[in-house]
């Protein structure tokens, strides 16, 4: 069975070589919108599932998709379109706690089964100046919150986390693992 990434994360991609999963990559194709009538639980999954239904299929494919959100106070904070709206973001995180939910979704055999992971993350107060240096530096317009956790960002300012780091880093690899398995396990495949 050929394993696809439906996403175009180079994080997503790291954390599938450390499960030491062979995979090939397809786009999705969508707006990644956000529907504000539906719980902090229900976004990510809505968006996921728009994904997924966006890559074509093929028999004997896994086709995985997975999106991550950052929510502060209930309030879903997405990717910025500038520099200076990450700034904006970051201002808002720190010195307060967030919530990370990722949804993944995974394709086989005409069925999609979707589940998601929450991780808590708590900010110190970040200075002026180190905002402005992550953001200039690294240019986080591609992710959830304006902020990579394994990147220098995290490294110096997060307090804590509660809950799955990967899941903060944009996939709850020990929920996708025994996902993935169950379904090799069925098709009579190579165990993972």
């Amino acid at each position: 069975m050929k394993i696809i990434l439906g996403s175009n994360s180079p994080r997503r991609k790291e954390l599938l070589k450390q499960m030491d999963i062979e995979f090939e990559v397809r786009s999705p194709n969508v707006e990644e919108e956000i529907d504000k009538n539906l719980s902090m639980f229900e976004i990510p999954i809505d968006i996921v599932l728009q994904k997924i239904r966006s890559i074509e299929k093929f028999p004997d494919e896994i086709i995985i998709c997975a999106d991550t959100l950052v929510f502060l106070n209930g309030e879903p904070i997405g990717k910025p379109n500038t520099l200076a709206e990450a700034k904006a973001m970051l201002r808002r995180i720190s010195g307060n706690t967030h919530v990370v939910i990722t949804a993944v979704a995974i394709a086989y055999d005409n069925e999609i089964c979707t589940f998601s992971d929450q991780s808590t993350v708590q900010f110190k107060v970040l200075e002026a100046i180190d905002i402005d240096y992550y953001v200039d530096t690294f240019k986080p317009l591609d992710k959830a919150g304006s902020y990579g956790i394994q990147e220098w960002i995290g490294a110096i300012g997060i307090e804590r986390i509660q809950g799955s780091y990967n899941n903060v880093m944009g996939l709850p690899t020990h929920l996708l693992h025994p996902y993935l398995k169950d379904i090799k396990n069925k098709k009579g495949a190579k165990p993972l």
